[in-house]
């Protein structure tokens, strides 16, 4: 008896390091320190000590029940840049500039080539977000997980000078809220898009014309990141008041998230596109409106809230960064928390 009869191929997992180093090293900053296979990753503090008041800031997440899709749809190079998004987009919220990134992937049996495609795709949202990869884990657990699936989540570090931070505290009555457009369900709402439609492969495969694509690419549509755009916001010299990364829970439970006490979020429901996909299932899932809202994005993936004064600065920044922005509502006085109108 040795280990891999126990279901443990350290071979297999040293070829999924090899594959995976070529992906890695597009991610790398000249503060990442060592390489690929060391005990821990390193990264030199040089990139902030020229700030007043560095302050570290964090996130971690996963994917998910998405993933079953990827399962069904063998098809595994864009749930990384969900796992990136997750953490980078929180760190982002807060005004940070993420630094490095963390993978951990538990799978029931090491597919080298399928290991080193989620790299991938964790890479290209590293690639994204400017973030290092500096270090990651893969954990073969057989009798855990069945052969042919794995789970996925990442930790991701950032850094912002102390006076950057976005906490809320600059809200005023008559801010303008900016939403930044999603690709679609993101990462969040996955078990009830799987109580919807019929998780086989051929009802992922199926074309649907008002998504002008099949329900599996529309459902698997990596999340945004939004690093790039709340920088060049930033770049531009508007300061952000307020800002809501909209994940589980939608708008209802995110968007107070933002707000200081005595303020209140008025959203107005058609001042931008609902993407198709959203209709779609809550047509086929009986779904009211109010939960459609307090599950998912509904087409708007960030809420910034600025001064009304730098409303067109701010729309052009995030133009210029490729992403979409609408003019989504307002800040006014009251209890804290959201009208959607």
């Amino acid at each position: 008896m040795d280990y891999k009869n126990a279901g443990v191929d350290i071979e297999a997992g040293y070829r999924s390091v090899e594959l995976m180093k070529q992906h890695i090293a597009k991610t790398m900053r000249p503060e990442v320190l060592g390489g690929i296979g060391g005990f821990s990753g390193a990264f030199s503090m040089s990139a902030f000590k020229d700030m007043e008041e560095p302050t570290l800031v964090s996130g971690t997440d996963g994917v998910g029940t998405k993933l079953k899709l990827a399962f069904l749809l063998d098809r595994h190079d864009t749930v990384g840049i969900d796992c990136v998004a997750m953490c980078v987009n929180d760190i982002a919220c807060a005004g940070g500039e993420p630094l490095f990134f963390l993978d951990y992937i538990a799978c029931g049996k090491n597919y080298p080539e399928k290991i080193a495609g989620i790299v991938k795709g964790v890479a290209d949202g590293c690639a994204q977000a400017g973030a290092a990869l500096i270090g990651g884990e893969t954990a073969e657990m057989p009798g855990f997980y069945p052969e042919d699936e794995y789970d996925l989540a990442g930790f991701a570090v950032g850094v912002v000078d102390k006076k950057d931070l976005i906490m809320g505290e600059l809200l005023q009555e008559g801010d303008v809220l900016i939403g930044i457009a999603s690709s679609g369900v993101h990462s969040n709402g996955f078990s009830l898009v799987r109580k919807v439609f019929e998780m086989s492969r051929d009802s992922l495969n199926t074309y649907y014309e008002e998504l002008d694509n099949t329900l599996g690419n529309s459902l698997l549509a990596p999340t945004k990141i939004y690093v790039k755009a709340l920088r060049s916001v930033k770049e531009s010299g508007v300061r952000i008041h307020a800002c809501s990364h909209i994940t589980g829970g939608g708008f209802y439970e995110n968007v107070p998230r933002m707000l200081k006490d005595g303020t209140r979020a008025v959203i107005e429901k058609d001042s931008y596109p609902v993407p198709p996909i959203f209709g779609l299932l809550a047509a086929k899932g009986n779904i009211e409106e109010q939960m459609m809202y307090n599950t998912y994005n509904m087409g708007i993936g960030m809420v910034l809230a600025v001064d009304r004064n730098d409303t067109d600065k701010t729309m052009d920044a995030i133009r210029k960064a490729g992403e979409t922005p609408y003019v989504v509502g307002r800040i006014e006085n009251g209890e804290k928390g959201v009208t959607l109108c």
